[in-house]
């Protein structure tokens, strides 16, 4: 585990998954077909009231509002620091994130003020990222 400082607040955009997490990777694929490639992307996701997880398909927000024009959901990524975990091939080895986060958590649950973040770096790295308390 590695200390990452997120150095600003991340404006990000997408759609709820509503079938996790069968719904996740033609989620993406929607929003890379709207948006392209060539910005970051990130899954935001946290235990809502019912312990049901909540799953966001987001990309970073280039240019300001940029969401109200695909009727997107906006959230944010703020600033400070967040406890890490590359995962390298994620592709291949997507079981592993839900373990990975369990670890970054202790014993914790991730809400909406602390969800657990899935910052896709490459088609390679993945970071899974959860705020240090």
């Amino acid at each position: 585990m590695e200390l990452y400082k997120q150095s600003e607040d991340i404006s990000v955009i997408g759609i709820r998954v509503n079938s996790f997490p069968q719904g996740i990777m033609e989620a993406f694929d929607g929003l890379m077909k709207t948006l392209g490639r060539d910005r970051a992307y990130y899954g935001v996701s946290w235990m809502d009231e019912n312990n049901n997880v909540e799953y966001y398909a987001m990309a970073r927000e280039t240019i300001p509002d940029e969401g109200q024009k695909y009727v997107y959901e906006r959230l944010i990524i703020e600033k400070g620091d967040y406890e890490t975990e590359a995962l390298y091939n994620w592709r291949s080895k997507t079981d592993h994130i839900r373990d990975i986060f369990h670890d970054l958590m202790g014993n914790s649950k991730p809400d909406k003020s602390r969800p657990c973040i899935e910052w896709y770096q490459t088609d390679e790295k993945m970071l899974c990222m959860i705020r240090a308390l």
